[in-house]
């Protein structure tokens, strides 16, 4: 056995150790995770009802709601995803799943103790104590997210990447992301995948990043990668949207990848516009205290409209009057321009109703309307269509589904965010489309409320040239 291949061997032992740990490890802190907050729920309520840390029906039925619901949202928000994420956006993402599984099994125990022990009335019970548990939950979930990721990258050092890419396809972008992720990564390099060098520098390699290149530019890389079993992460391009729709298909020996075009059965479409209904009347019955707040601020500040009315694109290439809190100074009102970073447009309400999307929030009565749905491709300006439609005519396939109040693209990107980046998500959310899904997009929405900063970043001035790759 020669010596290079002695060292790849071990490198392949060494790599199968540590997912063998890492697996157990995260693992163990979720279970960790999930059962102590499940009985620091338990054990406070059993100050009041002694008969929470029993085996009564009573909480064996709240437990099971808590667990049920503790599972489906760490689907929605990612859970205890040490060693992934940052410790933050764990803390955020925890928080809210024990939130919802919190009032889930408050809400058994209550309907319970209806004939247990409240005489046939429903009393939603000790909401203070509720709160109190919840934040020591807060407390115990901070510590165990800080020092499960402490732990983690003690025992695994960052990941040597290689970014395969090519000239112009704009890697400095993803070199920034991976920038914010030092302890998951370490950039060992940018490489043309033209350059005779590549499959070398590959073999460097823990993790290879292809950027930027379409399915024929990396085929033979990626098939390399897997010879190698080294990890891979590819950016999504055009034609790979064709395949996440497709299902696999064998002809007796022939095996398929079955692409039909997308399209919304009449079930999906009446299910989606009931949901846009009921969600939207509840919504503005809900959100009306804030209309008002934020209706009476803006016309404090400068006396102008609250509203603001902007022809946008939906299904069919269908233009409608989007209707927002004006956010901007009056007299702009009929400049069509996306944000900058420090744009002097933007008035002070403005600036703090965008921050928390709150300007987007009269789009419940587009929704009630049926100009928009609430979960959808982004409504773009007449003006962005036109433009990036010339540049990008797969642009127009985005008009096969209603406009949304949110979406992939809402959720997943920011302000600045590249049209060609807005396009594929879009895009992904049509072809890969279930009931399921955007219920998923609509309870991450609430995620990005509560973490504005990132995903309200504005557009900066353009990046200089990029750098020429090795």
């Amino acid at each position: 056995m020669s010596r290079n291949t002695r060292t790849k061997k071990d490198r392949n032992q060494v790599k199968a150790t540590h997912r063998s740990f890492n697996a157990a490890f995260l693992f163990f802190m979720r279970i960790l995770t999930l059962f102590a907050t499940a009985f620091i729920y338990l054990w406070m309520m059993s100050f009041v009802y002694p008969f929470m840390l029993l085996a009564t029906r009573t909480m064996g039925i709240s437990l099971a709601a808590y667990i049920v619901v503790y599972v489906i949202m760490t689907r929605v928000y990612g859970g205890m995803d040490i060693g992934i994420k940052k410790s933050q956006p764990i803390v955020f993402a925890l928080g809210l799943t024990v939130f919802f599984a919190d009032l889930a099994a408050h809400l058994f125990l209550s309907i319970m103790n209806v004939t247990v022990v409240h005489d046939g009335k429903f009393v939603f019970e000790t909401p203070g104590r509720l709160i109190l548990i919840y934040l020591i939950q807060l407390i115990v979930i901070i510590v165990f997210t800080y020092a499960g990721n402490d732990i983690y990258f003690v025992v695994n050092k960052p990941l040597d990447c290689l970014v395969v890419t090519k000239s112009g396809a704009g890697h400095k972008r993803i070199l920034r992301e991976l920038g914010n992720y030092r302890k998951q990564y370490r950039v060992i390099g940018v490489i043309s995948y033209l350059n005779p060098a590549v499959a070398e520098r590959i073999e460097e390699a823990d993790l290879v990043f292809f950027y930027g290149l379409s399915d024929a530019e990396r085929s033979d890389l990626v098939e390399y990668c897997y010879e190698l079993r080294k990890d891979i992460s590819y950016s999504v391009e055009m034609t790979d949207i064709v395949g996440m729709r497709g299902q696999y298909m064998n002809y007796n020996d022939q095996t398929f990848l079955s692409s039909p075009e997308k399209h919304l059965t009449i079930e999906e479409q009446f299910i989606k516009r009931t949901m846009d209904l009921i969600v939207s009347v509840i919504g503005l019955i809900l959100t009306s205290p804030i209309f008002l707040i934020t209706a009476l601020a803006i016309k404090f500040e400068d006396g102008g409209p609250v509203f603001y009315k902007q022809s946008r694109a939906t299904i069919g290439g269908r233009d409608f009057k989007v209707l927002k809190f004006r956010s901007m100074r009056q007299e702009v009102g009929g400049i069509h321009k996306s944000v900058q970073a420090g744009d002097d447009r933007i008035t002070k309400v403005g600036r703090f109703i965008r921050k928390f999307r709150i300007d987007e929030l009269p789009q419940l009565v587009n929704v009630l309307m049926g100009d928009m749905s609430l979960v959808g491709p982004r409504p773009e300006m007449l003006e962005n269509v036109d433009k990036y439609t010339l540049e990008m005519p797969q642009f127009a396939y985005r008009q096969k589904m209603k406009a949304g109040l949110t979406g992939m693209a809402q959720v997943y990107g920011r302000y600045n965010t590249s049209p060609k980046d807005k396009l594929i998500m879009d895009l992904t959310y049509i072809e890969t489309y279930s009931l399921w899904l955007d219920l998923v997009l609509l309870f991450r929405t609430v995620l990005v409320l509560l973490t504005p900063e990132e995903s309200t970043e504005a557009f900066k001035e353009d990046d200089p040239a990029e750098d020429i790759v090795e």
